[in-house]
């Protein structure tokens, strides 16, 4: 079976990783390939669909060509540093150029033990497999830089999470699972020349128009910034919160990585969490940006030995950076706000007219992707009623739509133009928390994926309506809200 491995991570200083095999597993069988990005990537589907197949992607079988390793990195974890984390439970097979040209790592999760395992298992209950698998695919259909999933494989085998549970393996593909914490490995070691190495290596893959300017390494820092201030607003304009946005889980490639106690809100409520870890709301949904800068300044900290040898002018040099975060950030999320209530150009006073809509829906509770849908078809056909049906007392939707309608009237655009390019940034589904849950326990307690087909084929069309699965765009009921979601290790 033919991997077109082209590894560069791996030729990098031994330091940078720890060179370990998967552990074999029992009884590997395939629960779902995605067949188009297997094909995007250079592979065979059908070969990966056969046991042999399943049996690479468990880890039973190294492929030829690969060089397994397991990376190391640090990262402050809810604010505290922690010098050494890395790989615990995952490993490197390779990576291949795909067939855009662009270099893609192929990751086993939950493939066994490695050097960095700190006493844990290294291994992945099915849960969370099947939890990634869904969500980073369905980030990608709505647009948002992600991590993919190419596989999922039950291992025949369990794991003890406190109870026995199917284990599992995820096949991850990324550009690169270079992070926040990988640079911070080498800083908190003073080793200035791992850290030019980690930033040369990450210019040539992420950022190669900046390798041949004046000063390189400040416009790596700027290249990180903007793609990480484009990512929250992403985030942001579609309701999702990450959940543990460490710095070991801050991708400087700008793809949203480790999909752990992730969720989409239902509700609108800026100070949302529901990862059972943050219990103080650190990674709440309003403060994600903050969190970002905040992870941002700490990579940062790691680079001011190639900034400058005055580390004072240094520390100016990476604020001066830094400082650009907010307007890129305010750019990116105001833009994207302006397409969500269907407005084509700026004016002064569209920041407070999405702000009052905001208020008005925590107010009532109203649940964010159905408030954003019906307006697309209310923008259409000018009847507000089903969108107003959303608010139990429609006063404070009443006054802020009578200001959104007379917006709109200064725009030349149709209603049928207004609504069309609405209903392409306002999804109608989006991955619900609830839904991933029956997803989980149909497969966990009875060994059925028929609810993760139908999910996932549902979520692989978000913008579009699908008459006969409409009731996957629907909120959950009272008994069926989610209140926290869980890390899988």
């Amino acid at each position: 079976m033919h991997f077109p491995f082209q590894n560069s991570y791996a030729t990098l200083p031994d330091n940078f990783f720890a060179r370990v095999a998967p552990t074999p597993v029992a009884a590997p069988r395939l629960i779902k390939l995605n067949r188009p990005l297997a094909e995007e990537l250079g592979l065979n589907p059908a070969e990966l669909e056969t046991p042999e197949g399943a049996e690479i992607l468990a880890g039973k079988t190294v492929p030829d060509g690969a060089e397994p390793i397991a990376m190391a990195y640090a990262g402050h974890q809810f604010g505290h540093f922690v010098p050494q984390l890395g790989d615990g439970r995952a490993v490197l097979l390779g990576e291949v150029v795909d067939r855009n040209g662009v270099r893609r790592d192929i990751q086993l999760k939950g493939s066994g033990p490695t050097p960095f395992s700190r006493r844990g298992d290294g291994r992945a209950a099915l849960g969370p497999v099947l939890r990634e698998y869904i969500v980073s695919e369905a980030m990608a259909a709505l647009g948002i830089p992600t991590t993919r999933s190419l596989a999922a494989v039950i291992t025949g085998e369990q794991v003890n999470r406190g109870i026995a549970l199917p284990g599992a393996v995820l096949t991850r593909v990324a550009t690169s699972h270079i992070r926040v914490g990988t640079f911070q490995y080498f800083a908190a070691r003073q080793d200035v020349e791992a850290v030019r190495r980690l930033a040369d290596h990450v210019i040539s893959r992420h950022y190669p128009d900046i390798a041949g300017t004046e000063r390189p390494y400040h416009a790596l820092l700027d290249a990180v910034i903007s793609r990480q201030a484009k990512l929250i607003a992403d985030w942001l304009l579609v309701g999702f919160i990450h959940g543990v946005m460490n710095t070991d889980n801050t991708s400087v490639s700008g793809e949203t990585i480790d999909y752990g106690p992730c969720a989409f809100m239902d509700a609108y409520d800026p100070k949302q969490v529901f990862s059972s870890i943050d219990e103080f709301g650190r990674y709440a949904f309003a403060n994600q940006p903050r969190i970002a800068l905040w992870n941002l300044t700490r990579l940062a900290e790691c680079l001011l030995p190639l900034f400058d040898a005055d580390k004072d002018q240094a520390i100016k040099q990476a604020e001066a950076a830094l400082d650009g975060f907010a307007a890129q950030f305010t750019d990116a999320h105001q833009a994207g706000l302006r397409r969500k209530l269907g407005l084509f150009t700026q004016a002064e006073g569209d920041q407070p007219l999405a702000q009052a809509l905001f208020d008005a829906m925590a107010a009532a509770k109203t649940d964010f992707t159905l408030t954003f849908r019906r307006l697309s078809d209310a923008a259409g056909s000018g009847d507000l009623g089903e969108v107003r049906a959303l608010f139990e007392d429609p006063t404070g939707f009443d006054e802020w739509a009578q200001r959104w309608q007379q917006r709109l009237a200064q725009e030349p655009q149709s209603p049928a133009e207004r609504r069309a390019a609405m209903r392409k940034v306002n999804p109608a589904f989006i991955p619900r928390n609830h839904r991933i849950e029956a997803v989980i326990t149909a497969a966990v307690e009875n060994d059925d994926y028929v609810p993760f087909e139908e999910l996932h084929a549902v979520l692989a069309k978000p913008y579009e309506d699908q008459p006969d699965r409409a009731d996957y765009a629907e909120p959950p009921q009272p008994e069926e809200r989610v209140l926290q979601t869980f890390c899988g290790t």
